[in-house]
This record gives C-alpha cells, sequence and structure tokens, in this order.
C-alpha cells in the first residue's frame, strides 16, 4: 500500500476561494472583513510569516492593518494599542506575532485581545468555548488538520485517534476538535511509555511535536491516516515533518506531505476566522 497524499495546497486554494466569495458578499453590505497583525521586534522568521499573512488576506480581499514596532515597545504600550484596536468596529481579527521580546509576557497579551477577536483562537475564554463546544474560534492549525482530514472521507464517529503532543496551539485543541466529531482519543506526549503501543491501534494519527522521526512505520497500523504538523530539517537541511514519511507513506491510507501539508492551511484558517468574525459582527451580538 502506498498512501494518497492530503494536498493542503489545493485544498486551501479552495477555501480561499470561498473566503474571497464570502467577502465580496459581505462588502455588497459596505462590510469588509479587517485583520489586524501587530509584529514586535527583528526576528527574520515572523517577518515571513506576518508577510505571508498579509499576502493571503490581499489575495482573498480582507483588509489587512500591519503595525511594526521596536523590540523596545513597552508592555503597556502594546496591550495600550490591542486596546484600541479592541474598540475599532472595523477591525474583526486582531493577530499579535510570536514570539515577542522577553519583557511582554505573551500569555497577558493574548489575554488582552477580545474574544470576539480572538482569531487565532488562543485566548483561555476561546479554549474554554472549545472546551465547552460553543462557537468560538478554533486554533487555526488543528482547525485546518481537521478539513484535512474532511478530505480522506473518513468518518471519525467511533473510530480511534491518537494525538502526538500537548501544546496548548495544537495538541490540546487537537484532541477536543476530534473528540467534538465523536473520535474515541488518545494523547501520547514526551511521558508516554509505549508511544507504538497506542499509534497501532490508531485509525488517524496527528503528529505535533516538532521532532523528527516521532512516528516511523513499525508504529503505523494499516490503513490509518497521518497527519503531519511537524517543522524541523533533515541533515541536509531541507523541511521535514515529525514522521518518517518515506517509511510510513507504504503503510497509511492518507499522509500530509511537509511542506506542502498542513502548513498551507494555518493561514487559510485564520482568513476563515476572520470572515467569520466579521460575519458575527454584521449579524450582531449572540442572543
Amino acid at each position: 500500500m502506498t498512501a494518497q497524499l492530503i494536498d493542503g495546497v489545493a485544498l486551501s486554494a479552495r477555501l480561499r476561494a470561498d473566503v474571497a466569495a464570502r467577502v465580496q458578499a459581505l462588502q455588497s453590505h459596505a462590510i469588509t472583513p479587517g485583520l489586524a497583525v501587530i509584529l514586535v521586534g527583528d526576528d527574520p522568521a515572523s517577518a515571513v510569516y506576518v508577510r505571508n499573512k498579509i499576502k493571503a488576506c490581499s489575495d482573498t480581499g480582507v483588509r489587512s492593518v500591519f503595525e511594526k514596532y521596536e523590540a523596545t515597545l513597552t508592555e503597556d504600550a502594546l496591550l495600550e494599542r490591542i486596546a484600541a484596536l479592541n474598540a475599532d468596529p472595523t477591525i474583526h481579527g486582531i493577530l499579535v506575532q510570536m514570539p515577542l521580546p522577553k519583557h511582554i509576557h505573551p500569555h497577558k497579551v493574548i489575554e488582552a485581545i477580545a474574544t470576539s477577536k480572538d482569531v487565532d483562537g488562543y485566548a483561555t475564554l476561546s479554549a474554554g468555548e472549545l472546551m465547552t463546544g460553543q462557537p468560538g474560534f478554533r486554533p487555526c492549525t488543528p482547525y485546518g488538520c481537521m478539513k484535512l482530514i474532511e478530505t480522506t472521507g473518513i468518518d471519525l464517529r467511533g473510530k480511534h485517534a491518537v494525538v502526538i503532543g500537548r501544546s496548548n496551539t495544537v495538541g490540546k485543541p487537537m484532541a477536543l476538535l476530534l473528540l467534538q466529531a465523536n473520535a474515541t482519543v488518545t494523547i501520547c506526549h514526551s511521558a508516554t511509555a509505549d508511544m507504538g503501543h497506542h499509534t497501532r491501534q490508531a485509525d488517524v494519527i496527528v503528529a505535533a511535536v516538532g521532532k523528527r522521526n516521532v512516528l516511523t512505520a513499525d508504529m503505523v497500523k494499516p490503513g490509518a491516516v497521518v497527519i503531519d504538523v511537524g517543522m524541523n530539517r533533515n541533515d541536509e537541511g531541507k523541511l521535514c515533518g515529525d514522521v518518517d514519511f518515506a517509511g510510513v507513506r507504504e503503510v497509511a491510507s492518507h499522509i500530509t506531505p511537509v511542506p506542502g501539508g498542513v502548513g498551507p492551511m494555518t493561514i487559510t484558517m485564520l482568513l476563515v476566522n476572520t470572515l467569520e468574525a466579521a460575519e458575527r459582527a454584521a449579524a450582531g451580538p449572540r442572543p
């Protein structure tokens, strides 16, 4: 068996086309979704991520407001700016690019963003909405993973899903989204005694730990769906994921490549969340 590739680039393009169409529909009512992106400091990787997000906004008709500050910006000044954006009705989503300079507490910044504009889905209230099944914003990467899984046609009801990783940004929300889809979910992590024991029983595996070859072919049940969230470099300096792709591809039924799998979906789901924030604002407050 050679696994079918799950094409994140193609799925992302389809979803972005839908975003663009829905943006046009809102604009017919004089509403343009607005995303504020804040970058503090000169981290090169962050600058690339921000540039890609702004381009994605431009391509789909979402209005982006980019604000760049020196690394010396004070925490209080950043919080004041977030408060002003919270009050701006033309801004529907606020994203503060991580990492921040060491003198700025990231949790305090994330919590300062209004829940209605937390399009990254990282704040405590957003996490609580996910936990309790409320219609809040889902963190973009796990949200994108769920869309990728949907393309395989697998019915998650009653299936066993294993998530490798327990981060607040991917692992934990990924497990909750799979639970919402009625999968039976196991979370594995660095303290799991025999990870292979769990993964060999899984119908779906999501690897999200940032460690090369954490999942090998002997750890995968034939026919499983494998989603690789990892982004690493191999010995030749090429991008690779958490999964031993060459080996696992000969066992799984579907697998995401790296690059070209989960990566394109993260920014796309940020656009989706921003659009949904604008649509909710247009519809008025929840009853």
